[in-house]
């Protein structure tokens, strides 16, 4: 069976702004390519712009990895029990499992990319 998404070329203006499920304080994303808006299978890429004192809750993911990718602005990373400083060119890698949060203790905004992989959480069986 032919694959039938489509290749697509789109400006950053053209996604609006979300704010997702326990994220607080105008900590919103543009979901650029997920299922929803590319019909992605495998990949979940986003930017994300938090102001200071926007965070998401504490959580982690069953399967999924992650990666954080700081474009501007500074803010707290929780990884497990480390919490550190990230600012531009910062990168985390997240693997499944492990306990994470991001907060903007900065003076502006918090801007970064999020990739995540697989699309959805769901344990897959065997």
């Amino acid at each position: 069976m032919a694959d039938t998404r489509k290749a697509f070329i789109r400006h950053i203006a053209e996604v609006k702004w979300l704010q997702f499920p326990n994220h607080f304080g105008s900590a919103l994303s543009k979901p650029l390519v997920m299922p929803d808006t590319a019909q992605s299978k495998h990949l979940d890429y986003r930017i994300s712009m938090y102001q200071p004192k926007a965070y998401v809750a504490k959580h982690s993911h069953t399967v999924q990895e992650q990666v954080y990718h700081v474009l501007e602005g500074e803010g707290l990373m929780t990884v497990g029990d480390e919490e550190r400083v990230v600012r531009k060119h910062d990168f985390i890698f997240l693997p499944p499992g492990v306990e994470h949060a991001i907060e903007n203790t900065g003076t502006s905004d918090l801007i970064f990319i999020v990739v995540t992989s697989p699309v959805t959480d769901d344990a897959v069986s065997e």
